[in-house]
Order: C-alpha cells, then sequence, then structure tokens
C-alpha cells in the first residue's frame, strides 16, 4: 500500500524502530511527497515529545548521496563498489538462481544468512526471510554481537522477568548505572533519573569512561574493561559476610545464595580493587550504601557484557537486588531489557527451525575462510553492515573477497559491506513501510506506518523474500504476499489484546497490570517463580564456572584496553555514513604523556590482528590504561581504511557465545602522516 501523497505540507504519526532502548512516537512533516522534518511526538508518553538527534537527521540517509536507489549486479572487483543497475527482475533472478544452484550442489548450510537488529522492528526481521531461509536448509546464525550474555543470564536467573520502567526511576533512592550511557543510547532515562536525584537520591555510575552521567554522579567507579565481575562479587561478600543478605527473601524466593555466597568469599575488597583499578574504599562506600538505602535500583547495562568475563558479570549485578532484598517496592530491583515483556513468539515463521548447523556470527571470518564441509558459497547480508561491526575485520574482509563466495546485500545505503557484494538490492527505510516497534526500555509497542513513497526502487523486507520464495519455488499456499500480507499474518498471530490493541489504536499494552514491580506484581518466568542465583547449566558453559574470572588478556607488548562504546552520531553503524567530526582516539593524558604523543597527533593504534590509523584526543575522560574508538565507524573514518574492529578478538564470551569488543588490548604510538 502506498501513502497518499499531498501537495501541501502534512504531519504523518509512526514511531522510530532502531536500535535504541526508547522507540520514540514521532511526527514527520512531508512535503511534496518527500521527508522535511522529524520530530518527537508525544503519543509514547515515555519519550515525552522530544528524539534524539541522531533520528533528526534520518532525511539525509534517505535523500543522501549514499542511498541505494535501485539493484545493483557487481561488474568489478571485489570491495571496488563498480557496478551496473540491474532491473529488480534481473537482480532477483540471479539471487535465486545461485541459491538454488548452492542448495543443490553443496547443501543448505553452503547459504549462511546475516543479519542482526537492522531496523529491530517485528516486521522486518524474523518474517518470511526466517521462513525462506528455514525452507532452504541454509545454515543458522547465532545472532550474538549484543545482549548475548546478558540474555543469557537474565534468562537464566530470572526468566527475563519484566524489569524496573523508566518512570519508576524517581521513585529510587539509589540508583546504579552499570556499564550504560544514556547520553549517547537511551536520552530518554536521563530525565527520570535528574529527577530521583532532585529528590535525593545518590547516583553511582560503572564505567571506564567518565560519561555525561558519570560526571554527575555521587560515586563514580572508573574500572578497567572485563573486571565488573570482581566488583560485583566484592559487593556480594560483603552482603553475605557482613549480615546485610536478607535470609529471608534469599529462603522464600530464590535457589543457589549458597553457592554465589561461595563463589564471592574470595574476593574482598582489596581483592577487587588490584582487579578493577578502582580504590577498595571507593567499591566499600558503594556496598554500604547499596545495603543502607531502599529503594535501591541496578541499571544494567550492555558495556559490562563485551568481555571475557560479560555474562558471569551480568549475572553477578543482577543477583544483586536479590542478596540484599531491594525486591518488591517501586523504584527497587533492576532495569534491563524489557523487550521479552510481551510473551510475543513468533509463531508466524512459515516453517520449523532446522537442526543444520549454527554459526556464531562473531566469527563470520572464520566461517568464511576456515574449511567446512560445505563451506559458505553464498552469503546473503541484510540489517547488517558486517565489514565494519564483526570482531576480526581484517579477516572479515579477507573473507568477503572471496571470487567464489557470492554475495548479497539487501541495505538502504551502499555500506561498506556491500561494497564487496555480487547482487546490492535497496531496501526502504522505517519512514517507507509498515513496521511493529517494541522497544525494550520502556514498556511500549507501536504501529510503524509509511509517510512517503519508497525512494527510487527500493523495497520492503517482507516483499523482496516473499518474491524470493517464490522465485525458489518455496512459497506455500497460505504464505504472506508482502508487506501487508506480512502485517496482517503477524497481527493475527500475537496475543489476542495486543492484536486488537494495535488494530484499534496503533498501541498496545503489556500483559500486566499497571508499571511492574519486582516480587510484587511481576515475578520471575521461571518454573518455580524464583530467582535461580546459581543455574547449573550455565555452570557448565562458563570456562571458569558460573561467577568465576578470567585475567586480563593484555601484555606486557600490548598494555592498553581498547574499547568501543555508542556515540552519540549513529546507531551502532546505521547513520555513520552521514558528516560527522573527525574521528579521534580518547586517550588519558598520563598514557599520552608516557608515551610522548600529544593532543592532534597522527597515531597507529595496534596489535597482532592489525592497526588503525587516526589522529589522537588527549583527555581525562577516560582512566588510564583504556583507549576508545567509538562503535559503529566506517571505513572511510580512519586514515588507512580500518575500525576498532580490526583489533578485537573473535574470541567468545563465558556465557551466551557474544562478542568480546573490549577484550581487545594494544599499543600505541606515533604515526606517519597517510597520504
Amino acid at each position: 500500500m502506498k501513502p497518499i501523497v499531498h501537495t501541501s505540507a502534512h504531519t504523518v504519526a509512526t514511531v522510530c524502530p532502531l536500535d535504541c532502548p526508547d522507540s520514540c512516537s514521532l511526527d514527520v512533516t512531508v512535503e511534496k511527497g518527500r521527508v522535511t522534518t522529524i520530530d518527537g511526538s508525544h503519543l509514547n508518553p515515555t519519550t515525552g515529545g522530544y528524539i534524539c538527534a541522531k533520528v533528526r537527521r534520518f532525511g539525509e540517509r534517505m535523500y543522501g548521496p549514499d542511498r541505494l536507489l535501485h539493484p545493483l549486479i557487481r561488474k568489478g572487483g571485489k570491495g571496488l563498489a563498480q557496478f551496473e543497475r540491474a532491473s529488480w527482475d534481473d537482480a532477483l533472478g540471479l539471487v535465486a538462481e545461485k541459491l538454488i544452484a548452492a542448495r543443490d550442489r553443496w547443501g543448505g548450510e553452503s547459504i549462511l544468512p546475516y543479519s542482526y537488529g537492522g531496523s529491530n522492528g517485528l516486521l522486518t526481521q524474523d518474517t518470511s526471510d526466517a521462513t525462506l531461509f528455514r525452507r532452504l536448509g541454509a545454515s543458522r546464525l547465532a545472532r550474538t554481537v549484543c545482549a548475548a550474555p546478558t540474555g543469557a543470564a537474565n534468562m537464566g536467573m530470572y526468566g527475563k522477568m519484566p524489569s524496573v520502567t523508566y518512570e519508576d526511576f524517581p521513585e529510587a533512592r539509589l540508583i546504579i548505572v552499570w556499564g550504560a550511557n544514556p547520553s549517547a543510547s537511551g536520552i530518554h532515562l536521563l530525565p527520570y533519573i535528574r529527577e530521583a536525584q532532585q529528590r535525593g537520591a545518590t547516583l553511582v555510575v560503572v564505567d571506564p569512561r567518565t560519561t555525561p552521567l558519570a560526571k554527575q554522579a555521587d560515586i563514580h567507579l572508573a574500572v578497567t574493561p572485563g573486571t565488573d565481575l570482581p566488583v560485583a562479587l566484592a559487593i556480594h561478600r560483603y552482603l553475605f559476610e557482613e549480615g546485610h543478605a536478607d535470609d529471608t527473601f534469599l529462603a522464600a524466593h530464590t535457589r543457589g545464595a549458597d553457592r554465589l555466597r561461595e563463589r564471592a568469599r574470595a574476593w574482598t575488597f582489596d581483592r577487587a580493587a588490584a582487579e578493577s583499578g578502582v580504590p577498595a574504599d571507593a567499591i566499600r562506600a558503594v556496598a554500604e550504601m547499596y545495603a543502607a538505602t531502599s529503594p535501591a535500583l541496578i541499571r544494567c547495562g550492555w558495556g559490562s557484557e563485551r568481555n571475557r568475563n560479560g555474562g558471569n558479570a551480568s549475572l553477578a549485578i543482577m543477583a544483586l537486588p536479590a542478596v540484599a532484598g531491594k525486591f518488591g517496592v517501586r523504584g527497587g530491583g533492576y532495569a534491563m531489557s524489557n523487550s521479552a515483556s510481551w510473551g510475543i513468539t513468533r509463531t508466524w515463521i512459515g516453517a520449523p527451525e532446522a537442526s543444520t548447523r549454527v554459526v556464531n556470527m562473531n566469527q563470520l571470518g572464520r566461517a568464511l575462510l576456515e574449511p567446512t564441509d560445505p563451506p559458505v558459497n553464498v552469503l546473503f547480508v541484510y540489517n547488517s553492515n558486517a565489514a565494519v561491526t564483526s570482531p576480526d575485520q581484517r579477516r572479515v574482509l579477507k573473507g568477503l573477497e572471496r571470487e567464489d563466495l557470492f554475495t548479497v546485500v539487501f541495505d538502504q545505503v551502499m555500506t561498506d559491506t556491500a561494497r564487496y557484494a555480487d547482487v546490492v538490492l535497496p531496501a526502504t527505510t522505517f519512514l517507507e513501510g509498515y513496521d511493529l516497534a517494541r522497544a525494550y526500555g520502556p514498556l511500549s509497542l507501536q504501529l510503524g506506518r509509511p509517510v512517503v513513497d519508497a525512494v527510487g526502487d527500493a523495497r520492503s523486507n517482507a516483499d523482496v523474500f516473499g518474491e524470493l520464495l517464490e522465485r525458489t519455488g518455496l512459497l506455500m499456499d497460505g504464505d504472506p504476499r508482502g508487506e501487508l500480507e506480512e502485517m496482517l499474518t503477524v497481527l493475527n498471530q500475537l496475543p489476542e489484546q495486543i492484536g486488537n490493541d494495535l488494530r484499534d489504536h496503533a498501541s498496545a499494552t503489556p500483559p500486566f497490570e499497571g508499571r511492574p514491580v519486582q516480587f510484587q506484581t511481576v515475578w520471575p518466568l521461571t518454573a518455580d517463580r524464583k530467582a535461580d542465583l546459581f543455574p547449573e547449566h550455565l555452570d557448565a558453559e562458563a570456562p571458569a564456572g558460573l561467577y568465576g574470572y578470567q585475567a586480563d588478556p593484555g601484555t606486557p607488548e600490548y598494555p592498553l584496553a581498547l574499547i568501543s562504546p555508542s556515540s552519540e552520531r549513529a546507531i551502532t553503524s546505521t547513520l555513520a555514513e552521514l558528516p560527522r567530526p573527525e574521528v579521534r582516539l580518547l586517550m588519558h593524558a598520563d598514557d599520552a604523556a608516557a608515551r610522548g604523543l600529544e593532543d592532534g597527533d597522527p597515531v597507529r593504534i595496534f596489535n597482532a590482528l592489525g592497526e588503525v590509523r587516526c589522529n589522537l584526543r588527549v583527555g581525562v575522560d577516560i582512566r588510564p590504561g583504556t583507549v576508545s574508538l567509538p562503535k559503529g565507524l566506517w571505513r572511510k573514518h580512519t586514515a588507512n581504511g580500518y575500525t576498532a574492529t580490526a583489533l578485537a578478538p573473535d574470541t567468545l564470551t563465558d556465557l551466551g557465545g557474544g562478542a568480546c569488543f573490549n577484550d581487545a588490548r594494544v599499543e600505541v604510538s606515533r604515526a606517519e602522516v597517510l597520504h
């Protein structure tokens, strides 16, 4: 369905589905069929009528020079972005031919679909795309580049129980923001934290950087990346050993507390301080404050999971409110992802999941280059920019250069990954199609509407994958044909009240009354409604056991920890194609002085995996021993065309098989200027 094109300026209500916790409701002004202004609306009261600067600029992506307007077929070398315009008929005909040929010659597992969040809506991923790849018998992708360790911990301990929503942060008297930077991602949490502070709440921030929120905190624990686990266990030890554990709550509502106490016993404040680089007195101060204050709330972010100890760190952080008895009151407990709070399962996928091999997306380079049976011969990338977001970037790029690898990239703009494609397919943006946007911070589920016609020849995910089902002979009676039928199929299979709400009001309310209060109005989604503080199945998975700590992977040769946090400029790599200030490596003044470096110097950041070249920014907003390059950079942002992922190992986290971006250990030296 095409939106009605008005000749005069008018406003259309829709929602942002991009990978941010907040899912803002939007008012989009359209004039003569083009988006002219994007602003916030009040339909989602949590986002309060304002939006981030990223989404305000989304029109620049829609109409910018990088926008893909037509299907393209490669005519030059891999990576050179030399293409010839093609019709949809020719492009999809070639893709379907290659999919069937690969399946028939090498088996379906020779096909690897590669995607992650993309626009994150319920319609734009795991609908007809999943049906296609399941019926082909393709390799399965473990989507683990983000949230896998925290998800495993949350599921194992609480069954992904609904967590504290933004609106209840002002009720807390103590807020610990651990591994999150809402100033860059999730900006609508900030007013609620400020309101809590105005009411007298104490704020603690745990982050290697002095983020804007850390500057406003009462205590900032600037931990060394990968050492959140010892800090959390030291707090547990204090609670257990000094009489501050809530034994009544633990007996009634948990399992495994004795095992957690046993694993925490060795972690004194002094030992945790030696590992984390944070003074023992500061850790003790947080522990004492946490024990004495109620309501106390921990916002558990995703920064603390991006290392070898990430899953156990998440477990230890989320176990704190159970041990200290902080549940059962409004504004107490923990805040994590609320995406599971709706009870939605993707029953609309038109085929059961096959028992084919699983490829961890963090090891894409290995999957493309190492001998496997069968080898990956067709790579289909959508909702992702693998060339700059996957660890061990050099190996990924080498894999993408394979002449015998047929690569399809389905995206909105000419990404770094699209430059390596054999076929490029132009995708619609969220302002050109329907979607169902589910927030994972606030409890919000809204209908997204197209506000303009598709730009150029762009098509929606549902339209393209639906046609590929037909062209491969895999379309079955009853399968949805196109975007509108896909939406109706999903609406009809949602829980009844949610589907009705979306049809009638374009938004839905969650399947419980009011805002959740953990262990009062909502309970763990475990079999016995108890929190499992020591999930045995995770103990078997973790290399060092549950709550087991793995030491820093650094060496004297590579003494600096490189982190790649979210920025206020992009959503992972989405929108990073737009003009931005020069990207620089952030380094503490002490580390710069020790290397004879000054602000603005050209530097090389290197380890055994590769090197990145850019200029230096010297400051004090990062702890000594740690350096930072933003997440989601494109290759054009550095002097030698590599990003922080070129230095990140493709090793996996202790739980969930997540990415260890923050385990990158590097050295930095002055570089010759590249021309």
